[in-house]
């Protein structure tokens, strides 16, 4: 008999919440494919390392959505999702729906009965349990701070800066959080190394998954997606998408990239490998000043008809004493620096230039050496003097990996619309590096100076700008 103090009305209230609650519950219960059972169990048990190399529409994120909420469910802490830019990860993550249900894949994941607040702005949502969860951009790591996160998806870590593990690994090491890497190859760069790695790795989950194995498409979709690429992008490029995309294929050339046949020519030629610093020649830098991101400084020596590549230098978030600093620190000796033209410009919080920061901080005398002042370049004129130096260079593999790295993946976009590579390159982690190697080449890579390698660099003059 039902109590007769229970208002038949609210009863029928809480009947059909409770009905709500249970739709809820079952909506929320997610079940992998077939294909992703393996790396699903393995995350869920606790694994702590994964890196998944899966083709194009696999499912890759919706798993790592999914996981992420289970855990920040499970137990309560910081967990951040990293795309390789900001607003790439707030079109593909936050914003991105569900072509299937109709829904944001974010509320799909994380559904709004265990939510406590959504802040859109900061594409942040907080559980009820007192959970964060964050999607980021990877091209401003160092900017992440806070408490560390228990848990971190890495999407798409073959565009990603490879510096943002370097800097996130501690502190998950630190309290024992999770990581999971995931993304198609982009060449053979830092991506390749770590799927290698982890490969090989007894501590980590590492699975590549191919369009051929998982039933996600048919034969006669793949070939249909294939012709479909080559018709758009051309033979060769349009194949090369399609390994890249579909078969995970760290061998296919990467679309749009300006260096890529160079840096690849280096790589068979053995150009990229030990490069040891000859005390008996002087070191030339050239930098990429960031403001608000990274600088860059290459390393190198001129020795005979080459150029010796032998070290790297690139951080963020760093004042100029810190990059004097770091030249002071090295054992080199130095010809000279070459600066971008914007070295002139004032600060307005100071009321001085950039260039006579680092004059009073003793760049340009005693061991430091002079200071050569690149002229401003249109992109066209500093990409192909590279192109013309690259042929010349040998690299350290080891002291010049991001910069090799950056110089293999900088590139232009494909315009979808206009069907055509745009003409400038794309911002991101790979500027910095390549820029601060374009000014290098326009500054002794001129025919009229170098006299191609063939009498000893005759290095020009300060250029007034």
């Amino acid at each position: 008999m039902l109590n007769p103090s229970i208002d038949p009305a609210e009863l029928t209230k809480l009947e059909a919440a409770l009905e709500g609650e249970l739709k809820e519950r079952k909506r929320q219960k997610w079940t992998p494919r077939s294909y992703q059972k393996k790396a699903w169990d393995y995350l869920q048990a606790g694994g702590k390392r994964a890196f998944l190399l899966w083709h194009r529409r696999s499912g890759k994120d919706e798993l790592c959505l999914r996981h992420t909420f289970a855990k920040a469910n499970e137990k309560p802490g910081n967990y951040w999702y990293l795309l390789p830019q900001q607003e790439h990860a707030r079109k593909a993550i936050w914003r991105a729906v569900d072509p299937h249900k109709g829904k944001r894949r974010i509320d799909l994941a994380f559904p709004m009965s265990a939510r406590a607040k959504t802040l859109e702005n900061e594409m942040l949502i907080e559980l009820k349990n007192g959970s964060t969860w964050q999607v980021l951009g990877s091209d401003n790591y160092n900017a992440l701070v806070g408490s560390p996160p228990l848990g971190i998806v890495l999407s798409e870590w073959a565009l990603s800066d490879p510096q943002a593990w370097s800097y996130l690994a501690p502190a998950l090491e630190e309290n024992g959080g999770w990581a999971v890497f995931n993304g198609t190859p982009r060449g053979p760069n830092h991506a390749k190394t770590l799927y290698e790695y982890a490969s090989r790795n007894e501590n980590w989950f590492c699975e590549k998954l191919t369009a051929d194995h998982t039933g996600v498409f048919t034969p006669e979709q793949l070939d249909r997606i294939q012709q479909e690429s080559i018709g758009l992008y051309g033979e060769d490029h349009g194949r090369s998408i399609f390994e890249q995309e579909y078969m995970c294929s760290f061998e296919a050339a990467v679309l749009g990239t300006y260096y890529g046949g160079e840096m690849a020519a280096a790589e068979r030629q053995g150009r990229i490998s030990k490069v040891p610093y000859d005390p008996a020649v002087r070191v030339t830098t050239a930098w990429d000043l960031g403001i608000g991101d990274s600088t860059a400084i290459w390393f190198v020596q001129f020795v005979g008809k080459e150029v010796h590549v032998i070290d790297f230098y690139e951080a963020s978030g760093q004042a100029l004493p810190h990059y004097v600093k770091v030249l002071g620190e090295r054992p080199y000796r130095y010809e000279r620096h070459i600066l971008p033209h914007d070295v002139r410009a004032r600060e307005l919080s100071v009321g001085t230039t950039r260039l006579q920061v680092l004059e009073s901080l003793g760049l340009r005398q005693g061991f430091m050496g002079p200071i050569d002042i690149c002229k401003a370049q249109q992109d066209e004129e500093g990409i192909n003097a590279a192109r013309m130096l690259l042929p010349k260079c040998w690299f350290d593999a080891e002291k010049c990996r991001k910069g090799v790295e950056a110089l293999k993946l900088y590139r232009t976009e494909w315009d979808d619309d206009k069907r055509v590579f745009r003409r400038k390159p794309l911002h991101d982690w790979t500027s910095h590096a390549a820029d601060a190697f374009a000014y290098l080449a326009m500054m002794i890579g001129d025919p009229a100076i170098s006299a191609a390698f063939n009498a000893p660099i005759t290095y020009p003059k300060q250029v007034i700008v």
